[in-house]
């Protein structure tokens, strides 16, 4: 009976650590993994230095850019005009 017993646990344990072969802590991820996710970031960035641009305005004059402000600045006050809409009556009726 004590044959049988150590065969079993021992049966048992191969039957374990096979089953707990492919079982791992640490995951294995592919050597490219999260390059697609960088390689989208670094598409949307269109000048990497611009946060050292001292004059990030260049090429707009002040006159320019204060019309372009005030008129930003009233879109928030004066709704937009709204369009003309003609009722079109299909039934007939007069």
């Amino acid at each position: 009976m004590l044959i049988t017993c150590n065969r079993l646990a021992a049966g048992a344990a191969a039957l374990a650590a096979m089953l707990l072969q492919g079982c791992s802590t640490a995951p294995r991820f592919d050597d490219h993994f999260g390059d697609a996710v960088r390689a989208n970031l670094a598409a949307q960035v269109i000048d990497p230095a611009a946060t050292a641009n001292a004059n990030p305005a260049s090429g707009v004059d002040g006159k320019t850019a204060l019309a372009a402000r005030e008129r930003y600045q009233r879109s928030f006050k004066e709704p937009d005009p709204k369009p003309v809409q003609f009722l079109i009556n299909g039934s007939g009726a007069k």
